[in-house]
């Protein structure tokens, strides 16, 4: 791991795909806050590289609306765009890397120079790139760290080809595989709110636990994006890597160490105990429009122009995992996700099982500790206690940390700004590692093949509901109690 002192010598931040997406929304915010609050080495260059004939200006004006600028940081900012650059160049042609590279060592006096390319291009160009910054853009005197983002391929051969073909080009600790679900507050305190408090340590297995649901709910569909979209689906797109991700956490065992490393060897072992997923453990669904919607609400994913008329990838999806091992077997783990849904939310929700010997006739509900990730971060254990006053009822209520009431003044960092920050120090916690990789292809190719091969026909559902009513079924026959008695309410700032 890179330590502060070498924060004074020079390094350049390459981002290929500067005039995408991705760009404009995110990496370029992302830097921008990360430069503003003086995280980065004093030294830092920023280098767009694309296809598109532009000029930094261009590179301004597409991400003007997504930089957030206090007042008083103005002067901040322009020193900041001062310290970027853009260079137009092909993604296939040796010679332009050349140039790139001159470029890149322009800045770079002293004994040491550090460079870090992100790698926000399409899946298509991807190896083109990597040979092309191996053979002509590696750092001579200093560390040259690579960030992908997903997808990481398609399925177990193609995610295998992929990491072969980078494994002949760098190591596997100059490669930092990005899942900014790993990034986020919540996810990152799962480790502290399992390990450093006594009080769940105990009851965190088979004896206790009824189910765990992770969920991820969007409420918008495809948005004019369904072509790419149809070529990868639900499953892919969010399941098979932040909510299995998710999932290693919560039932990992402890590491030895918080060392990178050690973390990641629990969350492979937790993924090597679960078998691959059977058809029968599987629900998936696609919406339709909502006739009674507004705008984009009335279409369903089949209306979305891009999409062929006959798709049956799924918008949708629920699996029920099993871990066979001493903690958890016979535990379901339910991983839900969708779009155009009714709202937007991803949690963890731990059902402990219902209390034995109920001496209050049935009007207990089951104890819930949620972890709210996203929106308004928060976690909350959901318990039976006494109505105030005369009368002896049950009513549910919670141990609330709405972050957003606890820590007022703090300022919870975007995922991807602890992320690119994570490569600058060298550390790995956060990043998908091969072996990873490798198990959740196994767990989830061989189901994904059976979709496509067997064209199986997503239930349908309307924009903006639930989901499909078949999925409540679903969930109770998985040990997964939905009373809807009860709503956690985000507290007002008042």
């Amino acid at each position: 791991m890179e330590n502060k002192a070498d924060f004074q010598y020079p390094h350049t931040f390459v981002l290929l795909g500067a005039s995408g997406d991705l760009a404009k929304k995110k990496i370029y915010p992302t830097i921008w806050y990360l430069y503003r609050d003086n995280l980065l080495p004093k030294n830092t260059k920023f280098i767009g590289y694309a296809r598109t004939k532009q000029t930094l200006e261009d590179v301004k004006e597409k991400s003007k609306k997504y930089i957030k600028v206090r007042p008083g940081d103005e002067s901040k900012l322009k020193e900041f765009w001062e310290a970027n650059d853009y260079v137009s160049g092909s993604y296939d042609k040796r010679v332009d890397y050349e140039f790139l590279n001159q470029h890149i060592s322009k800045s770079e006096k002293g004994p040491v120079a550090n460079r870090i390319f992100y790698l926000a291009v399409p899946p298509t160009v991807f190896e083109d790139v990597t040979v092309n910054i191996r053979n002509a853009c590696v750092s001579i005197k200093g560390y040259t760290r690579v960030i992908i983002e997903k997808p990481f391929g398609r399925d177990d051969e193609s995610s295998e080809k992929l990491s072969s073909h980078l494994a002949g080009l760098f190591k596997e600790e100059q490669i930092y595989r990005i899942d900014h679900y790993l990034g986020k507050e919540m996810v990152q305190n799962l480790m502290t709110i399992r390990f450093a408090n006594q009080i769940f340590s105990p009851s965190w297995n088979r004896e206790n636990i009824a189910s765990i649901l992770i969920s991820f709910k969007e409420p918008f569909g495809t948005e004019g994006r369904g072509g790419y979209f149809d070529s990868f689906g639900i499953v892919r797109d969010v399941m098979q890597n932040h909510l299995l991700q998710i999932l290693s956490l919560v039932a990992m065992e402890k590491p030895v160490t918080l060392n990178p490393n050690d973390i990641r060897d629990e969350k492979v072992k937790v993924l090597r105990h679960i078998k691959p997923i059977d058809l029968k453990n599987l629900l998936v669904g696609q919406y339709v429009g909502n006739p009674n919607g507004q705008g984009e609400e009335k279409l369903g994913y089949l209306d979305d122009p891009t999409v062929p008329k006959d798709s049956v990838t799924p918008t949708y999806a629920v699996a029920v995992i099993y871990i066979d091992n001493s903690r958890w077997q016979g535990v379901p783990f339910i991983l839900r996700c969708g779009k155009a849904l009714n709202e937007r939310k991803a949690e963890v929700r731990v059902q402990y099982k219902d209390v034995p010997g109920d001496i209050f006739e049935g009007h207990t509900k089951r104890n819930e500790l949620v972890i709210r990730v996203q929106p308004g971060e928060a976690l909350y254990l959901k318990l039976m206690s006494k109505s105030p006053g005369m009368k002896f009822d049950l009513m549910e209520t919670e141990l609330d940390l709405t972050y957003s009431m606890r820590y007022r003044e703090a300022d919870v960092p975007d995922a991807y700004e602890r992320l690119i920050l994570d490569v600058f120090t060298g550390t790995q916690m956060h990043f998908v590692r091969n072996d990873e990789l490798k198990e959740a292809w196994r767990i989830f190719t061989p189901v994904l093949k059976k979709l496509e091969t067997e064209r199986i026909k997503p239930l349908p559902y309307m924009y903006g509901s639930r989901g499909p009513r078949e999925a409540d079924a679903k969930l109770a026959e998985s040990d997964f109690k939905y009373s809807g008695s009860y709503k956690w309410q985000k507290p007002s700032l008042d």
